[in-house]
């Protein structure tokens, strides 16, 4: 049973919304389940009890993998298998963190291999092993709060490291950063002031805030005289330390302010002493100019019941499940170290002594929740002049999120009359404490960190995807062009790279998932077109949860038989993808039946969105009567209607791509856009005057549809690569010109051989001489591609002489315009050959595009009777 093929969907995908690894695995024959398979597995992992029967072993490893991650406790409820052929199968399994998926799904086959040879090995060690990287990449629970809390609000969340808890919120320029309760805009000086207590307290001093009156001392003989001075008891602790590391409370002599002093420089080279106050340890939470949260923070201690042990009472509370190590748990466990036992010695005790019941023995002198503290929840109980002081001391050290350490006997009573004092300020305070408080009200700290971040805002800039079989790319630049014309920072990403404000930063292929998250975490993009592919859907997912705007410009064979799609049903089935991602609005080519069939899929609060090169297509008659928007095209202008009204756009040989309205597909592919462009909120103007001054040439719209002339012929260099594309070319080239019409043409050489042969006929049946070339064979022998065209050229009853097989492109070329006569048009199909027009485009000239007009808006605007 061996992986044949494994693919981590990071994003909304044909099989889920949720993150999947989809592995393809051929079970040969050495592997079927025995009648003692499902005991053996059962023995590895009781957890599989009372889950559908193992049927076959894909379906084993399926339940095996779900169950593995749940042991290590990143539970997931999604997954599905599907048989391929006979002997290879589809498992698709959800998975919360990638590696730990990946590492499940391995361990998952490996047990099921085992089981099915009725062996049973021990398999704690590698248990262990997807235990830790489940760990590892676990967040804290801080910061687990905030980003929960964010995407409760529909904020999307992108970790930007597999192992630091550093997320981005929100996309391009509304994006913010969080690393732990530290935002974007916490100030490094602001930091760089907490982290020195004393310089903190200078400045709450400086503020008329009470502060506890102390010093620094760099040895130990400083820091007994300093407590001289104050009077003891004092307190201890590390100049710049965090999470209560190194603090000694209330030493009351020389020997223990020594002791002390030697514990902090553990944790900092300078130390502080500072006079003990007395009272209760309680943690204010401040963000966004507010009071969050408040809690009572209790020291770690543990109750006698007058049988166990001090050893035997931390135990028992360290198996409490709450408790764990480090931060991604609600509380910490309790340690016994050299600090605690030295507290214990002072109140009578030893970890073997047995606690009277009812007795009370502290571990920790500090409150703080890493060293096993507690906390009780008080916020409704601080008193105003304690809220407004807490407020203003974050002001004054430049927080916009702090942790607020204050001590007092009650914090209900004013701070002063009480004699308390803030003791500290912390830049990134733990907010655990008050989501999960041992008593009181839980608070939803998070949710308050995310609202002083984003307001009321969801932290998304508009997006609109873009799918379909043909046109993509050219659509997706016509929208990207109105955004720009509309003065926003516009990020598009094509099959011809990744371009932001115009300039592109990536060149490629770049229709995928990596590009789209490339556009999506840049701050500078205040919208983003994405071109989606169907390779970037099924290899990766969609970068994005949702989208503002979708668009499904058509469905047609291209591609069929590769990855795991057979069938146009099974390609709209990929399309839809993008479809189903739109929150505002899809926008479907009511003249394609798969592009109408997916609005019954689209979610009702979700706009449908109607274009049709046919002003009486029954889908788009009917949408319109029932109130809906729609873009059409009728009596050779684009039409802009929502129902009860028309609006005139513009004449469509206004629009430069549309080639004085020859290329009907440019004109669909601008409804399209026209569309989007509607459903994302720009005006009727706005639409006009882009598509008015779009134009696609090699430097705008390389490979698509770009014109050149030489001898007197028009020469239109196009990406066409399926059957539908070449019909277009077709019918724009016999709408061009009363000459011939000459096709110069490829196909890669990994396309099914019935989609080879439909390409020769559509060809055959549009073009009057055919010339085909290759460029890229694709594990095809030199040729073959091109006479399988040819071969389909011939069933459409093309004439022999008219078939030309020329597999260099250079020499393809020059045979094609060697027939030409002026008058004609040469259609030069590149596919996927950019370098081929590089070395062609030499013999002719780029006929000059028009000037882009500059019309009004009134006259860019049709009107209508």
């Amino acid at each position: 049973m061996n992986i044949i093929e494994q693919r981590v969907l990071r994003g909304p995908n044909r099989w889920s919304r949720l993150t999947c690894l989809q592995t393809v695995i051929d079970t040969g024959d050495s592997c079927a389940i025995g009648p003692g398979f499902a005991d053996a597995l059962l023995a590895q992992l009781p957890g599989l009890a009372g889950r559908r029967s193992f049927t076959t072993p894909a379906h084993a490893a399926e339940q095996a993998a779900v169950e593995l991650q749940s042991v290590a406790g990143t539970p997931v409820s999604f997954s599905l298998t599907g048989q391929v052929d006979d002997t290879r199968w589809r498992i698709v399994v959800a998975y919360q963190r990638e590696q730990v998926g990946v590492e499940a799904m391995t361990l998952a086959l490996d047990m099921v291999r085992a089981a099915a040879r009725g062996e049973a090995p021990d398999w704690s060690e590698r248990l262990d092993a997807l235990r830790d990287v489940a760990e590892r990449g676990a967040m804290g629970t801080s910061t687990a709060a905030v980003v929960s809390a964010a995407q409760a609000r529909g904020i999307p969340t992108l970790r930007l490291t597999d192992e630091a808890n550093l997320f981005q919120l929100g996309w391009g320029s509304r994006q913010k950063r969080l690393q732990a309760t530290v935002t974007g805009a916490t100030s490094t000086i602001a930091v760089g002031i907490a982290s020195n207590k004393q310089l903190t307290k200078t400045l709450l001093d400086q503020g008329g805030i009470p502060v506890p009156k102390g010093g620094v001392a760099a040895s130990a003989d400083e820091a007994v005289a300093l407590a001289v001075r104050l009077r003891f008891p004092v307190t201890v602790k590390p100049l710049d330390g965090n999470q209560g590391k190194g603090v000694t409370t209330e030493c009351g002599d020389a020997d223990s302010v020594r002791v002390a002093f030697d514990f902090a420089r553990q944790y900092a080279r300078r130390v502080i002493v500072e006079r003990f106050i007395a009272g209760r340890d309680y943690r204010l939470l401040v963000t966004g100019g507010k009071l969050a949260a408040a809690s009572l923070r209790r020291p770690p201690a543990i109750s006698g019941d007058g049988a166990a042990t001090v050893q035997e009472l931390v135990d028992l509370e360290n198996r409490n499940p709450a408790r764990g190590e480090g931060h991604a748990n609600i509380l910490t466990r309790l340690r016994l170290d050299e600090l605690a036992l030295a507290l214990l010695a002072e109140q009578g005790f030893t970890p073997d002594s047995v606690v009277p019941a009812g007795v009370e023995v502290r571990l920790r002198g500090n409150a703080n929740l890493s060293t096993g503290g507690t906390a009780e929840d008080v916020t409704d109980l601080v008193h105003p002049s304690t809220r407004e002081m807490c407020i203003r001391a974050a002001r004054i050290i430049g927080l916009d999120v702090a942790g607020i350490d204050v001590i007092c006997g009650d914090i209900s009573l004013c701070l002063r009359e009480q004699r308390g004092a803030l003791i500290e300020v912390n830049a990134a305070p733990g907010i655990r404490m008050h989501e999960y408080p041992s008593r009181g009200q839980a608070r939803n700290a998070g949710e308050a960190i995310v609202e002083a971040m984003f307001g009321q805002g969801d932290g998304r800039i508009p997006v609109i995807a873009v799918t379909g079989t043909n046109g993509k790319t050219t659509t997706s630049l016509m929208i990207a062009h109105a955004a720009r014309l509309a003065g926003l920072c516009t990020g598009v990403t094509t099959t011809e790279g990744v371009f932001i404000d115009g300039h592109r930063i990536i060149e490629g292929d770049c229709a995928g998932y990596h590009s789209a998250r490339t556009l999506l975490t840049t701050p500078t993009v205040d919208l983003a077109v994405l071109e989606t592919a169907r390779g970037g859907i099924l290899k990766r997912g969609l970068a994005f949860d949702r989208c503002a705007v979708a668009v499904v410009l058509n469905v047609s064979a291209d591609h069929l038989g590769l990855d795991g799609v057979d069938t146009v049903a099974e390609l709209a089935s990929v399309k839809a993808v993008v479809a189903n991602a739109a929150s505002r609005a899809v926008v479907l080519n009511a003249d394609d039946r798969l592009c109408v069939a997916m609005s019954a899929q689209v979610p009702t609060d979700v706009e449908r969105i109607f274009f049709s090169m046919e002003p009486e297509n029954p889908v788009l008659l009917r949408h319109l009567d029932n109130g809906g928007r729609a873009a059409y095209y009728q009596d050779n202008a684009l039409i802009l209607a929502d129902g009860s009204r028309r609006a005139g756009l513009l004449h469509a040989e206004r629009m430069p791509s549309s080639m004085q309205g020859h290329a009907r597909y440019n004109i669909a592919n601008a409804l399209a856009a026209a569309a989007a462009l509607m459903g994302a909120d720009f005006t009727h103007a706005q639409i006009a005057l882009a598509l008015s001054t779009f134009v696609s040439d090699r430097d705008n719209n390389p490979l698509r549809s770009n014109i050149y002339s030489a001898q007197g012929v028009t020469i239109v260099v196009d990406y066409a690569h399926n059957p539908a594309a070449y019909a277009a070319m077709a019918s724009m080239a016999q709408s061009l010109s009363g000459g011939r019409r000459i096709a110069l043409l490829t196909c890669p050489g990994d396309r099914r051989e019935a989609d080879l042969l439909d390409i020769g006929q559509t060809c055959a049946e549009g073009f009057d001489e055919l010339f085909v070339y290759e460029a890229d064979p694709r594990g095809r022998a030199s040729g073959e591609t091109a006479q399988t065209i040819l071969d389909g050229a011939r069933r459409a009853g093309k004439e022999e002489h008219l078939l030309h097989a020329i597999v260099p492109v250079s020499d393809a070329f020059t045979a094609a315009m060697a027939c030409c006569r002026p008058g004609d048009v040469l259609v030069f199909a590149c596919g996927s050959a950019a370098t081929a027009l590089r070395e062609t485009a030499r013999y002719v000239d780029p006929v000059q595009a028009a000037p882009a007009l500059a019309a009004s808006v009134h006259q860019a605007t049709v009107p209508l009777e």
